[in-house]
């Protein structure tokens, strides 16, 4: 039988089970993860599947991104593509060539192609002065059709904006926030050098509900140096005040060698790892107890969200913004280091500003690398969204979409899955494959038995810590 009553979405915290079996492992924003993309893929691989995803499915919507890297101060945790700079007349010349890739990738989508979400992310978007934002809004306007019930959103520093920059992205469409804090803890604020007010961040979200906004989301980060459960319990009472409609929870992960900013930190101020635990547990107690619903990973929502209603009725999917519930929506993705998905395949901008200039120049995409999916690329890729955003499978379906045995396929994953059974993270039998709460917060272990491309520790140790 595949129906099979909805499981409760309740969370269990085993801070033994999660110390013994922590690890580095993807966040599974796509599978194959972005490091496999090979530069084999190149523009013309993208524009022909792009114009042969456009002629299989014209009803479809799309998804937009667009990658805006600048920030005027530099946070020492980001791990962002990101160009730090005061100079505000630098995006200027960034919008007039964002416009330029517009215009050729709406050129594969056929005329005034319809968009269902659309998504400004960096680096910080709003170091673009308004006249900036709304041209750049136009030019999308003139290329797309975007949906009047479309989800339109941008990313917020707080620090960077007031009551009129609100009345701005309010007037060209936004409807939807995301709103950095971190800690409001002044300490914690000090060593990651971002010093930020609860009275600035409570200006912003008035402000942009008076404004239209019909969600906001807010973002946390636990793992900072100076962190203190004493602190962490202010931060989210704050937190739960502001009645965000969204939150994330992440895990700072301090990974100097590859960030440079993160050398700034000092690796004797970050809590302990037991620390860690009890941080993240007290998120999630004191989350669940003010009434929001635990989406995945790191994310949580109302019990009315659109993200939690989509869990509900199996249609959340995960991409590089995260959780979301467009699940059909080939992702068009713009600017330095993008990261689209079109059809079977994903693609990536290149990442250097001078070059991102030179190939459009050119009047070439500025696509740097990609992947087209295998077949066993887009079985394994299934299996892996619905445990993410699930955290069930139905094992009939996946057969029946895919033509295989699950037992027989994925017989060298089964002695790991029984021992993952075993120590209480999941159940399988010959119907279903799912997740118990005890085993949600280690979810990316679960998916990591089903990635083709994990074969050596040396490949994980690139990712960050899974708690």
């Amino acid at each position: 039988m595949m129906n099979r009553p909805q499981s409760d979405l309740n969370i269990e915290v085993d801070t033994d089970l999660i110390g013994r079996l922590d690890r580095n492992g993807p966040r599974y924003t796509s599978y194959p993860t972005a490091d496999r993309f090979v530069e084999a893929f190149d523009a013309g691989t993208y524009a022909a599947w792009a114009e042969q995803s456009s002629l299989a499915g014209r009803v479809r919507p799309l998804s937009l991104y667009f990658h805006l890297p600048f920030c005027n101060t530099l946070c020492y945790f980001c791990a962002c593509n990101k160009i730090v700079t005061k100079d505000r007349s630098l995006s200027v010349k960034y919008v007039d060539y964002l416009i330029r890739e517009m215009a050729l990738q709406r050129a594969l989508f056929g005329e005034h192609p319809a968009v269902s979400q659309l998504h400004w992310g960096g680096g910080t978007p709003t170091f673009l002065p308004a006249d900036q934002m709304e041209r750049l809004m136009a030019a999308t306007r003139s290329q797309f059709r975007l949906l009047e019930d479309a989800e339109i959103s941008i990313e917020i520093d707080p620090r960077k904006v007031d009551a009129g920059t609100m009345a701005v992205l309010g007037r060209i469409g936004f409807n939807r926030i995301s709103v950095g804090i971190q800690d409001f803890n002044s300490k914690v604020q000090k060593a990651v050098n971002r010093i930020q007010s609860l009275e600035q961040t409570r200006l912003v979200i008035e402000s942009a509900r008076e404004h239209g906004a019909r969600s906001v989301n807010i973002d946390l980060i636990y793992g900072l140096p100076h962190q203190t459960l004493e602190g962490f319990t202010k931060t989210l009472n704050q937190v739960i005040e502001l009645s965000p409609d969204r939150l994330s929870i992440y895990n700072y992960a301090h990974m100097p060698a590859m960030f440079k900013p993160q050398r700034r930190i000092q690796e004797d101020d970050l809590p302990s790892r037991e620390t860690r635990l009890a941080l993240l547990k007290l998120a999630i107690s004191m989350l669940t107890r003010a009434g929001y619903v635990y989406i995945g990973m790191d994310h949580f929502a109302k019990a009315d969200d659109e993200l939690t209603i989509a869990q509900q009725q199996g249609r959340l999917q995960r991409n590089f913004q995260g959780y979301s519930t467009h699940a059909d929506c080939d992702l068009v993705a713009m600017g330095i280091s993008a990261i689209g998905k079109v059809g079977p395949c994903y693609s990536q901008n290149v990442k250097d500003l001078a070059e991102y200039y030179d190939r459009l120049d050119r009047d070439e995409l500025p696509v740097l690398r990609g992947i087209q999916l295998s077949a066993d690329d887009l079985l394994r890729r299934s299996l892996i969204q619905n445990l993410m955003c699930q955290f069930e499978v139905s094992l009939e379906a996946l057969q029946i979409a895919y033509l295989v045995d699950f037992h027989h396929y994925f017989a060298r994953e089964l002695p790991v899955l029984r021992e993952y059974e075993r120590e209480g993270l999941l159940t399988l039998d010959d119907e279903w494959l799912v997740v118990t709460p005890k085993g949600r917060l280690l979810i990316r272990n679960i998916c990591m038995v089903f990635d083709q491309y994990l074969q050596a520790d040396q490949l994980i140790k690139r990712y960050s810590r899974v708690i």
